[in-house]
């Protein structure tokens, strides 16, 4: 049996599974924003699993950001009380045992090239849009981390084309940089972007309901939010030419999206036809938990 551990901002999720992936149990609790709540949080969740089902093979967690190769510290979470932290070495401390841990939009990209939406490809680009944005390549169902374990970190590039109206409204990501993809395709981007430029206070629940209602202010966010989307992604085709972008995370879940995000992204990318396809996601929003399992 193997335990997969999705640690987010606001929940920390965990996954029992035997060795042919079959679910055996599933748990969620709420992530304590400090650094020594989220360790009793991981814990109380391996501990849980154990007392039910006896002694697991391996433990495998996935968390925002990376860990440094110079320091074995955590850097780039945006869950910014771990920044600095050793995590790796204080959770095998609690755990007393050797753990995997990996940037947790790899670990959504790995569970969805080994049995999800892009088990069929050999390059998946899994891509997270949540409260922040991430992303994790996979080659021949392996993770692809790069020297400076930042591989897919799209989130913080730059929107291509940036106009007045889009700069005003934008706000400066967590990371000192103006202009992130995160501050724009987040859920907290997408919202702030629209009630800044409506003088409302919505959240993307609610935009996504005035857009059934076909409220014109919320029918021109989401084309404005998939037109940012397909612009960033345009570069991750030029660049990397994946054979299949799956997108996970709450934002993930809004069907106008894969209406409309290929023929925008065709309008963006550096050639005349477009094989690539960005699809839903096949274990849900928050299936790193499952990838983070399979480390």
């Amino acid at each position: 049996m193997k335990i997969g551990i999705d640690l987010g901002g606001t929940k920390t999720e965990a996954i029992l599974i035997d060795h042919n992936g079959k679910e055996l149990s599933r748990k969620r609790i709420k992530t304590e924003k400090n650094y020594q709540g989220t360790l009793n949080g991981i814990k109380s969740l391996v501990v849980e699993f154990e007392n039910e089902f006896g002694l697991v093979e391996s433990v495998g967690i996935g968390m925002p950001g990376a860990i440094s190769v110079d320091s074995s510290l955590v850097k780039n979470a945006n869950s910014i009380w771990l920044n600095g932290k050793p995590i790796k070495k204080d959770l095998e401390n609690r755990l007393d045992r050797e753990i995997n841990l990996e940037n947790d939009a790899n670990c959504f990209a790995l569970s969805e090239a080994v049995d999800g939406a892009g088990k069929k490809y050999p390059v998946v680009f899994g891509v997270i849009i949540g409260t922040g944005v991430g992303g994790g390549i996979i080659v021949n169902k392996k993770v692809l981390q790069g020297i400076n374990k930042i591989g897919g970190e799209w989130g913080h590039i730059p929107l291509p084309n940036r106009t007045d109206l889009e700069k005003q409204h934008s706000n400066k990501c967590y990371c000192g940089l103006s202009g992130c993809m995160e501050t724009y395709v987040s859920g907290p981007g997408f919202t702030s972007i629209f009630n800044s430029i409506n003088n409302e206070n919505l959240d993307s629940h609610q935009i996504i309901e005035g857009y059934h209602k076909k409220d014109n202010r919320c029918v021109e966010a989401l084309d404005n939010y998939v037109d940012h989307l397909a612009r960033g992604l345009s570069l991750i085709v030029n660049i990397l030419d994946p054979d299949v972008i799956v997108l996970g995370g709450g934002m993930s879940n809004i069907d106008y999206i894969y209406e409309n995000i290929n023929n925008q992204l065709q309008n963006y990318v550096f050639s005349y036809t477009l094989r690539t396809k960005v699809v839903k996601n096949f274990h849900g929003d928050s299936g790193g938990v499952r990838g983070a399992a399979w480390l």
